[in-house]
């Protein structure tokens, strides 16, 4: 007998190009507990339906308890002209259990396995992404709330624009990945449908109950079209654009911290163990995994676009070319998970340096606008407001100092309505704590974001 359960239809066997080409089982076996649990529910369902003998399912249980342990220790013997992971594992049960084996397909077809199993994979592997950024966002809080009351410039146009404190800023980055998450649920919770019981796609002539299939593995409720059961993946892009997202906040992170960890800027430093030297240049010390996370972003664009050009030229129902959604898939939620695991243990062992970012604030007079608010208050319009602080900030200029240097009767000849308080206006603390609100940068809201940041978690 063929290897292969179509053979019967065919005159020659496939050639073992064809075999090589069209074999997923390289790849598609990470999705082999995921099958086994599938299958599972699916035999319980047959035999609750009198599809199949309790002595049937009695059977298929022994042997899909015996495959997963042989997988478990690396001693199940994967073949390619099975093709891949669903019917590796149903000719290894098959050779266990004999005629048992054979009727556990019975109502079902690789169209809606591939689908469920797919499904199944990516909730877990949801899952699991969410609990890393969980993580993530636990490190960056607990380097913000260190960092609550550590001023450094916010920039825009990478040009010094007012202060805000380091724990303010990396509350940023904990935003963006509550977003992520939130990004996830829904991603899970559109995905979290039963394709099993499309069959091909047409459905099944057996009697069988999808909503206890859908129970027993957790599914919300059932695909309610059986065509679009069996060749939808828009689980799988919605999936790779949110892992695109999330890539492209870890990687905006990465490019501060290289921009920050430069000599030349010289805010923070990095643990030596997630950075490297140079083979020729003995001082380096090279950002290495913040560079590599912003590289890796591209490969998730790329995988993103490589689904959507994959099914966009589709008809229904499934087609062959859906073999082809799983390593993008793949290699997806591989880069996400390392990315996220690597920075979640990389934030702890950052070292900020104060001083660097204190001086940094000296020279870009931040507390400008601070300026032109203090006038506002004192009934000057904002747009002369604006007009006088320019004209102070041109001098200041002239003279190499900062605002807060030039005496207060040179102040006064950009507005007469400044006094000897402004100069509680003019410095980093009182910038800061002015910033009173939730969303902004004093140290007080700062701590309370954290709070509620954490009771989120």
């Amino acid at each position: 007998m063929s290897d292969h359960t179509w053979s019967g239809r065919f005159a020659e066997p496939v050639s073992d190009l064809v075999k090589r080409y069209t074999a997923s089982v390289f790849f598609d076996q990470r999705m082999a507990a995921q099958d086994i649990r599938g299958s599972l529910a699916h035999a319980r369902m047959l035999a609750r339906q009198r599809i199949i003998t309790p002595d049937d399912l009695a059977e298929i249980e022994r042997g899909m308890a015996q495959i997963a342990g042989e997988i478990e220790r690396g001693e199940f013997a994967w073949s390619l002209d099975a093709e891949d992971v669903h019917l590796n594992i149903e000719k290894r049960l098959t050779a266990l259990v004999g005629d048992a084996g054979k009727r556990l397909h019975t109502g079902r077809s690789r169209n809606d396995q591939v689908a469920t199993d797919i499904r199944l994979w990516l909730r877990d592997t949801i899952d699991a992404i969410d609990g890393l950024l969980r993580s993530y966002q636990s490190a960056l809080l607990d380097l913000a709330e260190r960092h609550a009351d550590t001023p450094l410039p916010g920039f825009t146009h990478l040009q010094v624009a007012q202060p805000v404190t380091f724990g303010h800023h990396l509350l940023a980055y904990v935003e963006m990945a509550e977003r992520d998450r939130s990004r996830l649920r829904g991603c899970r919770k559109r995905m979290n449908r039963l394709p099993l019981g499309a069959a091909a796609l047409a459905g099944t002539t057996f009697p069988i109950d999808r909503e206890f299939v859908a129970r027993e593995l957790g599914f919300d409720g059932v695909c309610e079209n059986s065509l679009d059961a069996v060749s939808d993946r828009d689980f799988a892009i919605e999936f790779c654009a949110t892992a695109a997202l999330v890539m492209m906040h870890v990687s905006r992170f990465s490019e501060e911290l290289i921009l920050w960890m430069s000599p030349r800027v010289g805010f923070i430093d990095l643990a030596d163990r997630f950075c490297t030297g140079s083979s020729i240049m003995p001082q380096k010390k090279n950002p290495d995994v913040p560079e590599l996370a912003r590289g890796k972003t591209g490969r998730a664009y790329g995988n993103l676009m490589a689904l959507l050009t994959l099914m966009k030229g589709q008809p229904l129902a499934y087609n062959k070319d859906n073999q082809e959604d799983k390593e993008p898939l793949f290699d997806t939620a591989d880069t996400v998970i390392d990315t996220l695991r690597i920075f979640a243990d990389m934030v702890p062992g950052i070292r900020v340096k104060p001083e660097a970012m204190a001086a940094a604030l000296k020279q870009g007079y931040a507390t400008a606008t601070d300026l032109a608010d203090y006038l506002v208050k004192r009934g000057l319009p904002f747009r002369d407001a604006h007009e006088a602080v320019a004209r102070a900030v041109r001098a200041a200029e002239t003279k190499g100092c900062d605002l807060a240097d030039l005496p207060l009767a040179e102040l006064r000849a950009f507005s007469p309505l400044i006094a000897d308080d402004v100069f509680d206006v003019l410095t980093v603390a009182g910038s800061l704590a002015a910033r009173d609100h939730i969303g902004g940068t004093a140290p007080g809201q700062v701590r309370a974001a954290i709070a509620r940041a954490r009771a989120r978690l």
